[in-house]
């Protein structure tokens, strides 16, 4: 059987979207038929994907959303534990969500199940939905037997992941729109207040401050170009995000990026972490060391991190200790490195590693507070800073011409 997903037309004229297994499309037409559901389109699950897939772009590539798959991973989690065979779990998962393009991946898996795929090979076929370090996961705990508890240590491993996102985002949002309100306001001054003062300024024929001719120079060019500046902004933009699907140019512009002052670190902090995290938890769940290291190297965003974190799996291939090869490589932080050390002469590496990365992470808080309570009165400050120079620019000559009456 396959996953079909269809659209078709209730008894009350609404146009209504799903999933549905069956054996061809022919069959599906009649499910629906007899729900009293009249189909429009019923189209392969399967032979929807290949088709995105051949036409995909990387900068619009479709995957399942983060919190879309910390739901489905607790669902599945709670259903094995409780007894269900895997083939029923994904049915029940699939009947429970009221996402279609959730429940067509889910059914699309659950057919492949039963056709013979392992769980594991079944979700290689949505590599951009689950990740190789996810799969990896899911792949060991089937070979031992304990798919349930990995499915639960897997979507303890997403809800941080996704509340880590959300923290950092609800963060981000005041000083954004702050920026966004002073940078529109001056905006504003300088396209609708400074052309209506230019006239008068005119009219009284007086010899005007370097300080206001340059901002009636300004008010000028923005009302004249300011169009498209923000187009060649906007192209600039969409220019350089093409220029880093190019591997060695994201190489280079990642190398930039990690030098930073405090961008950097707090990037290499939230990249290690991720790797530690990922390697103690792949450890503790039957995956072997190197396997766990190789995997762990894709889930660093940073292409120059992730490369050294390859050297550090070669390197231990070559019979290097861990904790050797992560301090060679020169960009993990020595209490991950100690962490390492400790953990491989006591047999506890994965506890070591785990408590690293949750060290890690705790300091990475920090940083990333500390950073943002900065951020606000220093955009505070440097906008009325120009709001001020704008005010004063324009209050210089008025106040001139008052000398003068």
């Amino acid at each position: 059987m396959a996953a079909f997903s269809y659209r078709a037309i209730d008894i009350q004229g609404k146009v209504v979207k799903g999933s549905l297994e069956g054996d061809s499309e022919r069959q599906v037409r009649g499910q629906l038929r007899s729900k009293k559901l009249k189909p429009i389109s019923v189209e392969s699950v399967q032979k929807k994907e290949k088709e995105q897939q051949a036409t995909d772009n990387r900068l619009f590539a479709p995957r399942l959303k983060r919190k879309d798959l910390t739901l489905l991973t607790r669902q599945m989690s709670s259903l094995i534990q409780s007894g269900m065979p895997l083939v029923d779990a994904l049915q029940g998962v699939a009947k429970q969500t009221r996402n279609p393009s959730v429940q067509g991946i889910v059914l699309q898996i659950r057919s492949r199940v039963l056709e013979g795929l392992s769980f594991a090979q079944a979700l290689g076929e949505h590599p951009r939905s689950f990740d190789s370090m996810y799969r990896a996961m899911v792949n060991a705990g089937e070979q031992a037997g304990f798919l349930g508890p990995v499915l639960d240590r897997l979507a303890e491993y997403t809800e941080t992941s996704q509340i880590a996102k959300q923290k950092l985002t609800s963060a981000m949002v005041y000083p954004m729109v702050l920026m966004f309100v002073c940078v529109a306001i001056v905006i504003g001054l300088m396209v609708l207040v400074v052309p209506q003062l230019v006239s008068v300024f005119e009219r009284a024929k007086t010899e005007l401050p370097w300080n206001t001719q340059f901002l009636i120079a300004s008010s000028d060019f923005l009302k004249a170009y300011g169009i498209y500046v923000f187009g060649i902004l906007v192209l600039a933009v969409f220019a350089f995000k093409r220029w880093l699907l190019i591997p060695k140019n994201l190489k280079k512009w990642h190398a930039i990026i990690i030098k930073l002052p405090i961008i950097g670190h707090i990037i290499v902090q939230s990249d290690t972490a991720r790797f530690a995290g990922t390697v103690s938890m792949l450890i503790d769940s039957g995956v072997p060391l190197l396997q766990g290291l190789r995997i762990s190297s894709k889930t660093m965003n940073n292409k120059v991190l992730s490369e050294s974190s390859e050297a550090v799996a070669a390197t231990v291939q070559e019979g290097s200790s861990l904790h050797r090869a992560l301090d060679r490589a020169q960009v993990f932080p020595p209490l991950m490195v100690q962490m390492a050390s400790s953990g491989e002469l006591n047999g506890t590496l994965a506890e070591q590693l785990n408590y690293a990365a949750r060290a890690q992470e705790r300091e990475l808080d920090m940083q990333i507070s500390t950073a943002l309570n900065i951020l606000e009165p220093v955009t505070i400050i440097v906008m009325a800073l120009v709001v001020g120079f704008i005010m004063y620019s324009i209050l210089t000559p008025i106040f001139g011409m008052s000398d003068l009456l």
